[in-house]
């Protein structure tokens, strides 16, 4: 199962070079179907499938930037969801999602720059003004939580649903 998921998510990843505004769609997309392996052989083999797809995605993905998305959040999250949802406090769930979040995109962003040599990412968002990335972070906080909620539900789809017609369990 870890390898069928895997060659799943590299195929999504692959894609998201060729199909225009995918560098955070196709990578989130790859992220959620880490959920059935959560669900079915547990968050041990659901990290070694992100593992594997976040170390091929660097030497097959085209878009660099989508490898990167994967690799620095949406490859785990999915994996961390439940884990961070058993916390007591709803407030103290969201303060760490979005801590989370956005720790790993800035670092992320700082990476593709600094160390990969791809300054031309940051240089993209100059159409905005100085205060571009803040803009972008802001509208990203607002995705990413729209992204949590899409994902809770396809959770619950999975389980209530799917599971029950299709894997008889």
């Amino acid at each position: 199962m870890g390898g069928v998921f895997s060659a799943l998510c590299l195929l999504l990843m692959f894609l998201s070079g060729m199909v225009p505004f995918s560098t955070y769609a196709l990578p989130a997309l790859a992220g959620a179907m880490l959920v059935a392996v959560v669900i079915e052989v547990g968050r041990k083999v659901a990290l070694m499938v992100y593992v594997s797809v976040a170390v091929l995605s660097l030497f097959v993905v085209p878009d660099r930037e989508a490898a990167m998305m994967f690799i620095a959040f949406f490859g785990y999250y999915p994996i961390l969801k439940g884990w961070i949802e058993t916390l007591r406090s709803r407030v103290l769930e969201y303060i760490v999602k979005f801590s989370l979040f956005n720790v790993t995109i800035v670092a992320a962003y700082l990476a593709m720059t600094f160390l990969m040599g791809m300054p031309s990412v940051v240089e993209d968002m100059g159409d905005f003004g100085r205060y571009s990335a803040l803009i972008l972070l802001f509208f990203g906080n607002i995705v990413f939580f729209m992204y949590d909620i899409a994902l809770t539900k396809y959770i619950t789809l999975y389980v209530r649903w799917f599971k029950p017609r299709f894997l008889r369990k």
